[in-house]
């Protein structure tokens, strides 16, 4: 009887090892720690954009997160050129998306809505999008052919 106990004992402690080294529930629903950021030019606006890489950044983007600051974005680099689409399900905050060209042109936006699963795609391949919070691109007349300045657009 005690090594069934003891067996079982160390059955949940794995458990609760494995459930913590891959990730628990309440831990897959928290917002991705602060990545790395670059400075982009938007006219005289200038954006700090996190940027996310690898494909757990690219997959868990702004999901959870409950604020970002107005000059605050973030920039999806991808590998290569596709036709990038975006959804919002468990992104709490509104937000606009800019997919934009190598060279920094944006190519198309969009306005998203908190929670949906509705696709906003590129009207192009790309290999860049910028999610900023919904109607800032509209307040500064950034529309499709607008150009973008940085390092990550070689400008």
């Amino acid at each position: 009887m005690i090594c069934i106990r003891s067996s079982y004992k160390s059955l949940r402690l794995l458990g609760l090892a494995l459930s913590l080294a891959t990730g628990s529930a309440s831990a897959q629903n928290a917002p991705q720690p602060k990545l790395d950021t670059v400075t982009l030019g938007a006219g005289m606006h200038n954006i700090r954009a996190e940027v996310a890489r690898t494909p757990l950044q690219t997959q868990t983007g702004m999901m959870y997160r409950t604020e970002m600051a107005q000059h605050e974005g973030m920039l999806f680099v991808f590998d290569g050129l596709e036709r990038r689409c975006f959804w919002m399900k468990n992104t709490l905050l509104p937000l606009s998306i800019a997919f934009i060209a190598d060279d920094g042109r944006v190519v198309s936006l969009a306005d998203m809505q908190p929670q949906s699963e509705q696709s906003h795609c590129s009207a192009e391949p790309v290999r860049f999008a910028l999610e900023m919070n919904q109607g800032w691109f509209a307040r500064r007349g950034i529309k499709p052919g607008f150009k973008l300045k940085g390092s990550p657009f070689g400008n």
